[in-house]
């Protein structure tokens, strides 16, 4: 791609705010992909942990 300048290259032809929330977007889509199940795995071996030590009491 050839732009201009580096303003013309952000603007990308009166559509940047378009192009560029839909990269933030994609973005926030995969990081939640990604560290969401890690959240849900730590907790869930945090539940674990707890209802084994309420069972051995």
């Amino acid at each position: 791609m050839a732009f201009e300048s580096f303003s013309a290259f952000l603007k990308m032809g009166e559509h940047g705010l378009y192009v560029w929330l839909a990269y933030g977007l994609a973005t926030i889509v995969v990081l939640f992909n990604i560290l969401g199940p890690r959240y849900l795995a730590k907790q869930l071996v945090k539940d674990h942990q707890r209802k084994l030590r309420r069972e051995q009491a």
